[in-house]
């Protein structure tokens, strides 16, 4: 007879509360899409908006919209600092939900820039490699193609930025850049009299979407595909034409959101529960190594963490302890080079060698100071 015991089923009844959206507006340049994102941020129904501007240059100027009403996100330029500031806005969003306040706003302008800094960073990765160094050592103005790996980076990337789009409790407003193009067939060959659109940035955007809008200079605003039952956008392929399009009567009328039924917010997905420790780990070092220690302490007092995870989040505090104890100085610790971070972690691998013994030595729930 086995003695395995049975996982309680945990079920509920779902609320039919409409979730807030991700809103992707493109379109042709100066067809007004920064500036239907401006006006909305001053809505009445929503909460603080914040502005990520990304390679525009409008986003001061756009202040003076009639009813423009946000903060704008300083970022440094990288992509870490950029992922990281978006990472503050969801977990400000997480808070206002759970206050039951008016939803956050993030407008992104644009993700077109996002992805074409993903794409920068990737050709130069490739010319930066062993073969695209032996290819440029030949011809210097070879075309030097990427590899599957390098592209896999860059759409990790990609994703982790639309992740915490997709799972923040409030109202995303991503534009991006649209244009008429020449179709091309399945060999790449343009095919005659006839043309395509296209949306630039990663080709899963607008999956990522809740609804997609697209502005042009000549014709009314369509909405080119909706996940939504309030309306319907016709499966024939041919926009939802809309004369008097806003984005604030598009998310409380169309869509039927309301700021009196706050969706439920999804819980986080992590492979492990050590992954959702990690960042405390990088909190606790700000506090020296007392506050390693107490963390220690908390991880091995956690009852839903199995072993294999106390000993994930465990190895992780004693590297940072050991990176607290000996602080290693690089000559540009931020930079994507990456021949230059792996010598920095063959370093730092030495380096925590020093303590690692110290640490083997200790009972379980405590390090040496």
């Amino acid at each position: 007879m086995s003695s395995t015991t049975v996982p309680r089923l945990r079920t509920r009844k779902p609320t039919g509360v409409i979730p807030w959206p991700i809103i992707l507006i493109e379109g042709e340049e100066k067809s007004g899409k920064s500036h239907e994102a401006a006006a909305f941020t001053g809505s009445k129904l929503t909460g603080q908006a914040y502005w990520l501007e990304l390679g525009e240059d409008t986003a001061d100027e756009y202040a003076n919209v009639p009813g423009a009403d946000y903060l704008l996100i300083d970022h440094n330029g990288s992509y870490q600092d950029i992922l990281s500031q978006v990472e503050a806005v969801h977990a400000e969003a997480k808070r206002a939900a759970t206050a039951k306040e008016k939803p956050v706003v993030l407008v992104i302008d644009s993700g077109s820039m996002l992805w074409r800094m993903l794409v920068n960073w990737t050709n130069e990765r490739a010319r930066r490699s062993k073969n695209g160094q032996k290819v440029l050592r030949q011809d210097p103005d070879a075309e030097v193609k990427p590899s599957m790996n390098l592209w896999n980076d860059a759409a990790e990337r990609w994703q982790r930025v639309m992740y915490l789009l997709r799972t923040m409790p409030g109202i995303v407003i991503l534009l991006a850049r649209g244009k008429e193009v020449a179709a091309v067939d399945g060999n790449g060959d343009p095919i005659p009299r006839t043309k395509d659109w296209r949306v630039e940035a990663h080709k899963s955007l607008a999956f990522d979407a809740t609804v997609w809008v697209r502005l042009r200079r000549d014709e009314q605003p369509q909405i080119i595909g909706a996940r939504s039952l309030k309306f319907e956008v016709p499966r024939s392929g041919k926009p939802k034409t809309l004369p008097d399009f806003s984005i604030e009567n598009l998310v409380f009328g169309l869509m039927g959101c309301s700021i009196h039924n706050q969706p439920k917010a999804a819980p986080e997905l992590t492979g492990d529960l050590a992954q959702l420790w990690l960042p405390k780990v990088h909190k606790a070092a700000e506090q020296g190594v007392e506050g390693l220690k107490k963390l220690w302490r908390e991880v091995e007092a956690d009852e839903d963490l199995s072993r294999d995870e106390v000993l994930v989040v465990r190895a992780a505090i004693e590297h940072k302890a050991a990176e607290v104890k000996n602080p290693k100085k690089f000559s540009d610790p931020t930079s994507d080079d990456g021949a230059r971070l792996r010598a920095a972690a063959a370093e730092q691998q030495d380096h925590d060698a020093e303590y690692q013994g110290d640490f083997e030595k200790l009972p379980p729930g405590e390090f040496a100071a």
